[in-house]
């Protein structure tokens, strides 16, 4: 029998994405991928898959998945309650499930996203080269659409391998801050130096206007100098965008390829992932930095990447007893009364 995860109940908007689809954004195909690159992959090597592997990003809350036929290796990065059986289980930590087991993740309870992969990965067919869910073009995933009740993700492995599980401790990853580094333009002509200031000293709220394809922020007006339309050319991950409302608006792994807004600044590669983890009302600060300091930020974060499989530690074999069953074993053998 070949083995599935049949979804119980789906999060919000929870699609399954890898690195993305890289390379056609010439013929007008956004890029996708995983909006939270270093936990993508985080939850790909606790499973024991390559970085890059297709996994499930969930946001505000996960989904609920009962496994069919054999058995599978499950591990959820994310900051949430899980659950196995309605056991409480660890996230962080590989998981080996057998046919009829039902894993739950809970609601997050900081960040916006997380992400769940399987040993082996998900068997979905590759789209110009990559699984990524793209949602308002229906490209990707199974369906080209989110996860929902009912649907069976086939796997590419029938059993699991029989060994130790892995746990990672999150504290270890590179620290985050609220502030975004940015290089300005490639149209900082078209923006007053008031504008250039309020936007690099002021606070800015992330809005209610947010999703995988851009974030729209909230705060001090940002000037334009030459009008609010350009002729529209391409759009590289991160761009800020000020249309006439002078509010930024960053885009993220959905954007479009093409714009005609004048873009003030771009957010540097990493920092991307911070504000795809910010909720509306938390706040932001930019920072402008060179061409040199963003190669060595970039270099940094793959040495994050590359750090991932040493920052794994054994955490033994996984299983869940209920009460009755801790009751009936002997867990202080050895041990005598005072009066033996």
């Amino acid at each position: 029998m070949t083995t599935h995860l049949r979804v119980v109940s789906a999060g919000p908007s929870s699609t399954l994405q890898d690195r993305g689809r890289i390379g056609y954004q010439r013929y007008g195909v956004s890029v996708a991928g995983a909006a939270d690159p270093l936990l993508h992959a985080a939850a790909n090597v606790l499973a024991g898959n390559p970085p890059a592997e297709g996994a499930v990003e969930f946001t505000l809350a996960g989904d609920c998945i009962t496994v069919e036929g054999g058995t599978v290796r499950i591990a959820v990065a994310a900051d949430a309650e899980v659950a196995v059986d309605g056991e409480p289980a660890p996230s962080w930590t590989s998981l080996r499930l057998r046919d009829g087991q039902t894993l739950r993740i809970g609601a997050l309870r900081s960040g916006m996203r997380g992400y769940w992969a399987v040993e082996g990965g998900i068997a979905a067919q590759p789209v110009l080269g990559s699984v990524s869910t793209h949602i308002r073009s229906r490209m990707g995933g199974l369906d080209g659409g989110p996860l929902k009740a009912g649907d069976r993700l086939p796997l590419r492995l029938d059993q699991a391998p029989d060994r130790g599980e892995h746990r990672l401790d999150p504290s270890l990853l590179p620290r985050r801050s609220g502030t975004l580094r940015v290089m300005l333009g490639p149209q900082q002509d078209y923006f007053t130096a008031a504008g250039i200031e309020a936007f690099l000293s002021e606070d800015y709220a992330v809005s209610h206007e947010a999703d995988r394809m851009g974030c729209r922020l909230d705060g001090p007006t940002i000037e334009h100098a030459r009008g609010f339309n350009i002729t529209s050319d391409g759009i590289p991950l991160g761009a800020v965008q000020v249309p006439g409302t002078g509010r930024p608006i960053v885009l993220l792994a959905d954007r479009q390829t093409t714009g005609g807004y004048p873009k003030i600044a771009c957010v540097v590669g990493p920092d991307l992932a911070t504000l795809s983890q910010m909720r509306p009302g938390d706040r932001v600060r930019f920072a402008a930095v060179g061409p040199e300091e963003a190669w060595r930020i970039r270099a940094a974060q793959r040495e994050a990447f590359d750090a991932l499989p040493g920052l794994l530690q054994s955490a033994g074999a996984f299983a869940l007893y209920d009460s009755a069953r801790l009751l009936g074993f002997n867990l202080i053998g050895g041990a005598v009364t005072g009066w033996d």
